[in-house]
């Protein structure tokens, strides 16, 4: 029986979302979740930095706030799994509700703010899950009330250095007043020089240099972008995540009742914009910077695209939501077939084909 008709669905469609979400980690810890079979098809790894991607699904920051479960999520297929956004401090996030599920659109809006139990129990967990292989990235954010929101951010490289397969610098969440601010060029050189001074300092004995990546909004300008894509080279971030959620609400949106929530919207509708901001920072950074595409994921051939318009790697979350935990294994299938379909050996057979239709699409700030 498909998920979106399941009773399994329907049983946590009947709680918030936020509960809803509490109920499938504890599943996912409690292994209630039925591991599947794998997708071992050589087409389908991606080599990056030093890290070997068995597949370019990986499960977005949002998802397992507190490093619960990331070896649960890597055995339903994830080629990887990024936990956080981890801040220095323990926070409760803004007042609920603040999660929203937009169903007939398969959307969510959210406004959480970093709610999480802070670096110290998230350092525990990862400790004890050391040796058990598997690429589980690291996002970390800033205190809500941090008085310097980029020392935060270097604390967390600083304390996860060790653990991490890669860093991602969350400057893009809406739900944190000011956070997208540091996305301004004068900002962002100085929160980029500092992480990257870290990282190279507690990494320099460790024989492994950790990518750090960048998060970025898609709601932001053609000139924005250039500014933020200019500083990304010069500090020599490692890669880039394209893009977070949106402030926009679109007119096409059918959940008139849930869409003038606050928050970021992700899910579905997100897939063009995020996209266009996708292909654009890849014409920006060139042919060889990694770019991780996030936003409206919601089956295989989705993925393919953020593929075609350039990206190396691609992340979802929201579309889990609606499609359940069988859709890992069922993207990489459909993955699977497209590159038959086309007879392509590789993902690099494919990476950019789309770029620059993409690209020629115009940017919008509704």
């Amino acid at each position: 029986m498909a998920w979106n008709k399941s009773l399994a669905q329907k049983l946590l469609f009947t709680f918030s979302p936020e509960n809803a979400h509490s109920l499938a980690i504890a599943a996912l810890k409690m292994g209630l979740i039925k591991d599947l079979p794998a997708i071992n098809d050589p087409r389908l790894r991606v080599k990056l930095w030093d890290l070997d991607f068995p597949n370019p699904l990986g499960m977005a920051a949002g998802f397992d706030k507190n490093a619960e479960v990331p070896d649960a999520l890597l055995r339903l297929g994830f080629g990887a799994a990024e936990v956080g956004t981890l801040t220095p401090l323990a926070q409760p996030g803004n007042p609920k509700p603040r999660m929203f599920r937009l169903a007939k659109d398969e959307a969510v809006i959210n406004r959480l703010g970093f709610n999480n139990e802070g670096h110290a129990p998230a350092l525990h967990r990862l400790e004890q899950r050391k040796g058990n292989g598997g690429i589980v990235g690291v996002n970390v954010g800033a205190n809500k009330d941090s008085e310097d929101r980029s020392a935060d951010y270097v604390k967390g490289i600083e304390t996860f250095a060790s653990l991490a397969s890669y860093f991602t610098i969350n400057i893009s969440s809406p739900n944190t007043p000011g956070l997208r601010d540091l996305q301004a060029r004068e900002a962002l050189d100085d929160l980029l020089g500092r992480c990257m001074d870290k990282r190279n300092e507690v990494t320099a004995s460790a024989g492994r240099s950790v990518p750090v990546l960048l998060k970025i909004a898609p709601d932001v300008t053609e000139f924005g972008l250039d500014d933020i894509c200019a500083v990304a080279i010069a500090r020599g971030v490692d890669g880039m995540i394209v893009s977070n959620t949106t402030l926009d609400r679109y007119d096409s949106l059918k959940d008139v009742a849930q869409k003038s929530e606050t928050g970021g919207l992700s899910g579905k509708p997100l897939f063009e914009k995020a996209t266009i901001a996708l292909a654009k920072t890849r014409q920006r950074v060139g042919p060889d910077m990694p770019l991780v595409g996030v936003g409206g994921v919601h089956d295989g051939i989705s993925a393919i695209e953020k593929i075609r318009a350039g990206a190396n790697l691609v992340q979802f979350y929201s579309s889990l939501v609606y499609g359940g935990p069988g859709m890992v294994r069922q993207m990489l299938v459909q993955m699977a077939d497209y590159l038959s379909k086309v007879e392509a050996t590789s993902l690099e057979d494919i990476r950019g084909q789309t770029t620059a239709d993409w690209a020629a699409k115009e940017l919008t700030m509704e």
